[in-house]
């Protein structure tokens, strides 16, 4: 496992820098939260989704595409990282993929030649190399140490280190799914992400000291590295709170409304999240104690959710919470006449990473894509 990390952090300092410079970056978060969405439903493992979004976000970083091709580099980039990530059986299949809502809706159907072709395509962008490390791959390591026996729960020694190493890793995840839903996450190496991840839990947790010698040493950071991430962290959580107590205060129906409901009592929906207050956790080093009220059940229930098999119709936009931010947005998407499945060789809006950015109408590298034959078996889907 230690090998594993150190091989890993070595492969980190490689990475490609992200510029944030796509002028499709108003649609990433929809996106990243629709390949969410599909990893769930197909139980891919948050490695795979983690890939899949970066893969996703280095693409729109280096290349202007049209919107209706961000759908096709989207589903690519998902079959990539479950192909590189996950086991041959548990690979999304492309039946599965155009019987969804969403494709239905934008009237977008794919073939395999077409999806081998844009996989081809987003292979050559990273030079064949999907080995690039995501905070989900950091994160067992460090949650070996994540809670210890000298650790103070309240102020008191933990009662039980079973039962808040459980909480432990579901708040953990959430952070990591909080980590997803912003582009500046990307400015932090994966590893102080995931290591940040850890620290925000044991915070929300109240689990003292907020960061260990031992996990100093684990993770190579201190609390000062960790801070500016954390922070971050921290007002997602509180977003997240204050956006549970917002939906727990305001009416569902109106007063007209209510008094059909009292003639006519039904059973009333149940809120995902349960708010319940604490005290801030103190460090010396770096006060934290602006992030306040922290939902103790936020995290199970969002990774509970998030893990629960959803069906297809879930999938088009207008009963998926993560996506109901974005109907508008997927409205204007609807094409005004009937799609056709992508032809090849596949045209699409180039830019070269320069400045500024210019829209380049070309056909990106026609005779790579149907030059000779690749030896790409496990393409063929």
């Amino acid at each position: 496992m230690e090998q594993v990390s150190e091989a890993l952090r070595i492969k980190e300092l490689k990475l490609p820098t992200y510029h944030a410079h796509s002028p499709q970056i108003g649609m990433r978060r929809y996106f990243a939260d629709l390949l969410a969405i599909l990893c769930n439903r197909y139980q891919l493992c948050p490695t795979a989704r983690h890939l899949a979004v970066y893969l996703l976000d280095l693409f729109m970083d280096h290349y202007d595409v049209a919107i209706k091709q961000l759908y096709v580099i989207a589903l690519s980039c998902l079959l990539l990282a479950s192909k590189f990530e996950e086991k041959e059986d548990r690979v999304p299949k492309l039946e599965n993929i155009n019987n969804l809502g969403f494709m239905c809706s934008l009237n977008l159907v794919l073939n395999k030649k077409d999806l081998l072709k844009m996989e081809l395509l987003v292979l050559d962008c990273f030079n064949w190399n999907l080995c690039l490390p995501t905070p989900a791959h950091y994160i067992d390591y460090y949650l070996i140490l994540s809670v210890c026996e000298g650790d103070l729960h309240n102020g008191w020694p933990i009662s039980s280190l079973a039962k808040i190493k459980v909480f432990m890793e579901k708040y953990t995840h959430y952070f990591l799914e909080v980590s997803l839903q912003d582009h500046t996450f990307l400015g932090f190496r994966p590893s102080l992400v995931a290591a940040a991840c850890v620290a925000a839990s044991r915070i929300c947790l109240q689990v003292t000291p907020s960061w260990t010698t031992q996990l100093q040493l684990l993770s190579a950071y201190s609390w000062e590295h960790l801070t500016p991430c954390i922070e971050r962290l921290l007002r997602a959580h509180d977003n997240d709170v204050k956006e549970a107590s917002k939906l727990k205060s305001e009416p569902t129906v109106s007063q007209h409304q209510s008094m059909v409901v009292q003639a006519h009592p039904q059973t009333a929906t149940p809120l995902l999240f349960q708010q319940s207050c604490y005290q801030p956790v103190p460090h010396a080093a770096m006060p934290l104690s602006q992030f306040q009220s922290p939902v103790q059940d936020l995290c199970s229930a969002y990774r509970d959710s998030l893990q629960a098999h959803r069906p297809p119709s879930m999938l088009a936009g207008s009963h998926c919470a993560s996506l109901h931010s974005f109907s508008t947005l997927q409205t204007g998407l609807q094409p005004t006449v009937r799609a056709l499945p992508i032809q090849g060789p596949i045209a699409m809006q180039v830019a070269i990473t320069a400045e500024p950015r210019h829209c380049i109408s070309m056909t990106y590298r026609s005779g790579f894509l149907t030059g000779p034959s690749y030896a790409a078996g496990c393409f063929h889907r």
